[in-house]
């Protein structure tokens, strides 16, 4: 039987993400979504997107664009006008650009033209939303009006938690955004900021996001079942790193 498997934000743990899918017992009858943030981190990022291309040539994939795959585009096309290279560096830009520094050109060629098709997020049958960070148009992501704001957008989530769980979905003042989609599944901000080290679910919105470029675990979710297994923490995967760690 063909499960749906969503998969939180790698940030360049190649180890992590063999874990999960090891755990996870993933065969190539699952229809795998990753949410976005492949890069940037730990040391394996271009490992980790050689295992995504290889793993799509296998089974169903589908691959979200994170903020961070976006500036590290940037950077390889040089567009470095985009953004604040020193502040993408502090943020785990320095290890993707230092794991870079031996990989050939036809293999950059192949890691570009992967980062150029990352979706900006994906419906799946059942009208399921699978997106990095969020969208702000009250009417929904196809009437948003940055596209930026498909991978950086925070205002989706912090309105989840900062929901008054006693609303019901049919008051006027119940946020329209939260009734569009029967479910959104999101990384970007790892849910290590409220507390939790597991998926949390607030209002229709499952963060997948357990911390993993940081000190947390990486994730990956059976959507129907809400089953989920975990890598070991980074760090233990990475002794000698320190990932997006200060």
């Amino acid at each position: 039987m063909m499960r749906t498997l969503v998969i939180g934000d790698i940030h360049g743990g190649l180890h992590g993400l063999h874990q999960v899918l090891e755990r996870a017992e993933v065969t190539t009858n699952d229809q795998l979504i990753f949410l976005g943030d492949y890069v940037d981190g730990w040391s394996q990022s271009p490992e980790v997107i050689d295992l995504l291309i290889e793993l799509d040539q296998k089974q169903q994939c589908t691959f979200i664009k994170g903020n961070h795959d976006q500036l590290f585009l940037d950077w390889l096309l040089g567009r470095k006008e985009n953004f604040d290279e020193t502040v993408w560096y502090k943020h785990g830009g320095e290890a993707t650009v230092t794991a870079y520094e031996n990989i050939g050109t036809a293999k950059r060629e192949k890691h570009i033209a992967f980062l150029k098709s990352l979706k900006n997020y994906y419906l799946d049958d059942q009208y399921r939303l699978f997106i990095h960070a969020g969208f702000t148009n009250m009417n929904g992501v196809d009437f948003e009006y940055f596209d930026k704001l498909f991978y950086w957008d925070r205002t989706l989530w912090e309105t989840a938690v900062a929901l008054d769980t006693n609303l019901q979905t049919t008051d006027s003042c119940y946020p329209k955004r939260f009734t569009l989609y029967p479910e959104i599944y999101i990384g970007h901000t790892p849910v290590t900021k409220v507390g939790s080290t597991i998926p949390l679910q607030k209002a229709c919105v499952w963060n997948i996001d357990t911390g993993a470029g940081f000190k947390g675990a990486l994730t990956i979710m059976d959507i129907d079942t809400k089953n989920y297994w975990q890598s070991e923490p980074l760090p233990n995967l990475y002794p000698i790193e320190k990932g997006r760690n200060d």
